[in-house]
């Protein structure tokens, strides 16, 4: 070789990245991160910790022990999983770090040393924003530009701060595929793929609509997810062989409308544009999502905080037998003049929500029983602490016949509020902090678009005119719910163009609020999305203060899609041929 020959060129990158997800939440289930690491072929490995909920908990963790404010069930799974890892030759990314990444990072470090592993770690902070009075916590959610430097400076080990979900996987992309901040379409294909890895096993069969129709020894353990991800951002969904759970179009199509909204799917490094995925089966676990399309990002990054909210307490009474709705009565009324004579004033909020989970004639007591359930809130503890508990126990021996209660009254607890607000993006000074210790300044893009709705899209000819009969929507329309702040969304979905040629036409947001009548008095926005066959609806309001919170007997709307699907319409007897209605118990 000549003296003179250039350096040699680097490698092209392996035409796929396979990228899988081993948490969806802080607690979820704990040997996944081996799982994924010995299951089969794996270049990054990623972990979702931190939902909304999260950063309050985090918070408080910090209050006490100001080194603390990590997710540290990641360091306890990577007691065994740094071994795995070097071995196979995986990265790990995780958002664990929480408000403490910097911390995290260290610790990661030092478990390497306690196992005789060799780590390179780098970690992302610069979400932290300063914190309001009356505030708990204040993070930006950040893009995947700062973890794809700290994998390009050599990392194995990345965890970051409050980042958006889907950086956990745009980052190591970009890092792979060498996209810049105007490769849009890559990058919103890779925000695809991550959205729908970032919940873990809701995109292999977990809380899945259609879950009768798979075997159920399938559904017993799903495996997690992992996405094959191509150089032009497109990718394939699937799953280790061999283990649990489904991958289809219904399952990917259920995923991708968890927690979303409109045709623009907004984040820091793109906005993806959901109106463009095309979902197509690519062989068994097997699912291709191609044709995403990208705009520039908005000019503001989302901010959430957490604050504490006041304090609650709740008492479940248990009504059993005859007489029911005379018993509730009865203790309400009694309740509150308890209440009274004590000489406390009531709470600011008192909710009274009574359960009919009795059935008539029933061959077990608990069968025999409702619920009646007393929720207090207001800013003072005392308000809701023992003269609540004390007036709802000395009722006992001398309220309704069988008076007993689910568990002893306590003195009450914190609630916490989650708050999302825009911020401009040059706000948060976003800081990949590589393994050599340096510290790289991500700037935000240069350019950026604002946000607006799309232009509705054309709905399919109508569903021809025909006999009907009064069904629940679920037998043919799945439906996946969830939470934003004290937003509900819900998306709908059908799997043919017959029954979409219905649902576009009949499920109006007037029909939405019929069968939910808890929704009557919201604003609720319907976004219709024709490739998937797909209605999602925004429920502004339902979830008051949102999750933590807990304003709602189910606080995160998870729910509130089945209870969409039980409800009875007129459906054309064509698209029930074949379809048992289930009975309706009493």
């Amino acid at each position: 070789m000549s003296a003179h020959a250039g350096p040699a060129p680097e490698a092209a990158p392996a035409p796929v990245l396979r990228i899988g997800n081993a948490s969806g939440f802080y607690g979820d289930r704990f040997d996944a991160l081996r799982d994924m690491l010995t299951g089969g072929p794996l270049d990054v490995l990623t972990g979702d910790y931190l939902a909304e909920l999260t950063m309050l908990i985090l918070g408080r963790s910090r209050l006490k022990d100001p080194r603390k404010g990590y997710a540290t069930t990641f360091l306890r799974q990577l007691e065994e999983g740094l071994g795995l890892a070097h071995e196979r030759g995986v990265k790990i990314v995780a958002n664990a770090g929480g408000l403490n990444p910097a911390g995290l990072a260290d610790a990661v470090r030092q478990l390497g040393d306690k196992v005789g592993v060799p780590v390179t770690v780098a970690h992302v902070e610069g979400d932290s924003l300063p914190v309001p009075d009356g505030f708990l916590t204040a993070n930006a959610y950040l893009g995947g530009s700062g973890i794809a430097a700290c994998l390009r400076a050599g990392a194995d080990v990345v965890v970051t701060g409050r980042v958006t979900d889907a950086a956990l996987v745009t980052g190591p992309a970009a890092a792979h595929f060498g996209w810049g901040p105007d490769d849009l379409d890559a990058l919103a294909g890779a925000v695809v793929a991550g959205h729908v890895l970032e919940c873990g096993t809701q995109a292999t069969g977990g809380n899945h609509a259609f879950f009768g129709e798979y075997d159920p020894a399938r559904l017993r353990r799903p495996g997690f997810p992992l996405a094959e991800i191509h150089a032009d951002g497109s990718s394939v969904i699937t799953k280790h062989d061999g283990t649990g759970g489904v991958v289809d179009l219904s399952t990917v199509t259920a995923q991708l409308l968890y927690e979303t909204g409109g045709a623009r799917y907004a984040g820091p490094d793109v906005t993806a544009r959901l109106d463009t995925v095309r979902l197509t089966s690519d062989g068994p676990d097997r699912v291709r999502i191609d044709g995403v399309r990208g705009e520039a990002p908005p000019p503001t990054l989302k901010a959430g905080l957490t604050r504490l909210g006041g304090w609650r307490n709740e008492v479940v009474f248990v009504l059993t037998g005859l007489d029911i709705e005379a018993k509730a009565a009865l203790v309400r009324d009694q309740f509150a003049d308890a209440l009274e004579r004590g000489g406390t004033r009531p709470p600011a909020e008192v909710r009274w929500e009574l359960s009919r989970t009795d059935h008539a004639d029933a061959d077990t007591e608990e069968r025999a029983s409702a619920l009646l359930r007393l929720v207090v809130r207001d800013q003072d503890a005392e308000a809701v602490g023992r003269a609540v508990s004390g007036a709802a126990i000395e009722l006992a021996l001398g309220s309704y016949p069988g008076f007993h209660v689910t568990a002893p009254p306590g003195k009450g607890a914190p609630y916490g509020v989650f708050e999302a607000r825009p911020v401009p993006a040059a706000e948060a000074e976003h800081l990949a902090v590589l393994p050599d210790g340096n510290r790289l300044v991500i700037k935000p893009p240069g350019i950026t678009q604002e946000l607006a709705e799309v232009e509705p899209p054309p709905l399919p000819d109508p569903y021809p005119s025909t006999a009907t009969r009064r069904a629940p929507l679920g037998l043919i329309a799945g439906a996946r719910s969830g939470d934003k702040g004290g937003d509900a969304n819900v998306g709908v979905w059908v799997r043919d163009d017959a029954a979409w040629r219905w649902l576009a036409h009949e499920l109006s947001v007037e029909r939405f609020k019929e069968l939910l009548p808890e929704t009557a008095g919201l604003t609720v926005v319907r976004h219709v999305l024709p490739n998937l066959r797909a209605l999602n609806f925004t429920v502004h309001g339902l979830l008051g203060e949102g999750v933590a919170a807990q304003a709602r007997f189910d606080p995160q709307a998870k729910a509130l899609g089945e209870w969409l699907r039980s409800r009875r319409l007129p459906v054309p007897v064509g698209l029930l041929e074949g379809i048992e209605d289930p009975e309706v118990t009493a």
